[in-house]
């Protein structure tokens, strides 16, 4: 068997509205399919105005979300094979 290198890129953005950071991505996988992710957060009015903060909390959301479909996406292609419910753990 062969050892090869994979490489995978995520296109993210961010958008600042007011409070709220908004997050979208886009995953282009080597069999061509492409998935795309969003997550936000809301700043609380008490809480001091930090860009970064909101960035990281809304990627996280949004990267939690592309981890779930990428799950699914995994157990579909496993039953397309064994012909049995798959269910991938974390």
């Amino acid at each position: 068997m062969m050892n090869a290198v994979v490489g995978w890129h995520i296109e993210m953005e961010f958008n600042e509205i007011g409070s709220e950071t908004r997050a979208a991505a886009l995953l282009r996988l080597p069999d061509g399919r492409e998935l795309r992710a969003h997550g936000h957060a809301d700043r609380h009015p008490d809480d001091p105005d930090q860009p970064r903060v909101g960035e990281e909390i809304a990627a996280a959301r949004l990267l939690n979300d592309l981890a779930q479909q990428l799950l699914h996406k995994a157990e579909s292609e496993i039953e397309e094979v064994t012909h049995t419910p798959a269910h991938v753990r974390v």
